[in-house]
């Protein structure tokens, strides 16, 4: 069979829309179109395009019926806004859809490169429907429920009760529940991973086609984020407060036409009944003398001034160790540890006065010890220190006189 030119196509559409459009509501309704119904339909309008609609693939026959091919009835979905609101259970598919391909990928990174790219591809397609179709459930919702509230058929109230939890409990909640990130088995949750990963990828993948899929790929999650938070939002602020109040308004007036079929049968208390109140409480005297009185017994407090916190110390050994080098001979090394810091500081700190004791473990430096045994006393702000005399004459052998050589 030839496939008719795109533009003799188009303008076929445009020229019969009529026509398609009254075969459109005919499917709408009974789900397909009889071969009488399309003779019917097209005698109306002084037509005879049976023959074109099968040969541009508009329709397909189905038995002895017809029926629109799915292209060309989104289309009039689409044009007309009259999209059919889906199940959240045909809207799930989408997760495991979506989550095979994103397991593929992670998996298949050092796979073909053509295969890997088409994953990448179908998995940017599978979340540009699903966001598409979140969007036509939540126009036709809102639709549905504006309808419902002004209630243009005329039901009854209690019909309108049942409606309204209907759409609540098998569309509104359920779909609530796909776009919360926050739930684990959520597809606004899945889609989330696929982000994480996308930005990873799109930075740091070896192949540079590759890198740019997966930009691409991010780009369109963050864009479809936006959208499923707006759609949300129109979830949470419109459609389910719109729904509450049909639910309350049409308890309230169903019962009330209940009371008025029978209106003596339950006593009513009285409409107008007449009634003093003050602008404030009664108890507002002994509110404020409670205020006051809480004032009256004032515990006495403690200030304590807030400490300045002490520079920290660091102990610069190449510093002093010059220093006990310009001293040398030093006949006491704690004694002049202790006069070095007292000079510096004016009081000994232990901290400081051991980190000076350190020096003596230094390889370049001879000691030599008091054979008499002597002790000397140095106290430090914290401790009374008892240490040993310990004389150093130069660096590396001390210095013996000549004529004991």
């Amino acid at each position: 069979m030839n496939q008719a030119e795109p533009k003799t196509v188009l303008y076929f559409l445009w020229n019969y829309y009529d026509t398609l459009y009254d075969l459109y509501q005919e499917q709408k309704i009974s789900g397909y179109i009889s071969r009488e119904r399309m003779q019917q339909v097209c005698d109306q309008h002084g037509t005879s395009i049976q023959s074109q609609l099968l040969e541009y693939r508009i329709v397909r026959q189905v038995n002895q019926d017809m029926e629109f091919h799915s292209v060309y009835y989104s289309l009039f979905e689409y044009l007309l806004n009259e999209f059919k609101p889906l199940l959240p259970e045909t809207i799930q598919k989408y997760y495991f859809s979506i989550s095979s391909l994103f397991r593929k990928i992670r998996e298949g990174q050092r796979d073909d490169r053509n295969i890997l790219s088409n994953r990448v591809a179908d998995l940017s397609m599978q979340i540009k429907e699903f966001g598409e179709l979140v969007e036509k459930n939540t126009i036709r919702l809102l639709a549905e429920t504006r309808e419902l509230k002004s209630n243009v058929q005329k039901i009854d109230y209690r019909e309108k009760v049942h409606k309204a939890s209907f759409w609540i409990e098998y569309y509104i909640l359920p779909l609530n529940q796909i776009l919360d990130v926050n739930h684990p088995d959520s597809i606004a949750n899945r889609l989330y991973d696929v982000s994480e990963f996308a930005n990873q990828k799109r930075l740091n993948f070896h192949d540079e086609g590759i890198r740019v899929q997966f930009s691409t790929l991010y780009n369109q999650l963050l864009q479809c984020n936006d959208d499923l938070l707006r759609q949300s939002r129109i979830l949470t602020n419109e459609l389910l407060p719109l729904i509450e109040r049909i639910k309350t308004e049409s308890t309230i007036l169903t019962g009330f036409m209940e009371f008025l079929k029978q209106p003596y049968k339950t006593p009513t208390p009285p409409l107008l009944k007449s009634e003093r109140d003050l602008a404030y409480s009664k108890s507002i005297y002994l509110n404020t003398r409670e205020f006051f009185e809480q004032f009256l017994h004032v515990e006495s407090m403690v200030v304590e001034e807030p400490q300045v916190p002490s520079i920290k110390w660091i102990f610069d050994k190449e510093h002093y160790k010059t220093r006990l080098s310009q001293s040398l001979p030093v006949e006491s090394f704690f004694g002049w540890a202790a006069e070095t810091l007292k000079g510096e500081y004016e009081h000994i700190e232990t901290d400081k006065f051991f980190s000076l004791a350190g020096l003596l473990f230094e390889e370049d430096l001879h000691l030599e010890f008091d054979t008499t045994k002597a002790h000397e006393r140095i106290r430090t702000d914290e401790l009374n220190l008892r240490v040993p005399k310990i004389k150093i004459n130069t660096h590396g052998v001390s210095e013996i006189p000549y004529a004991d050589r």
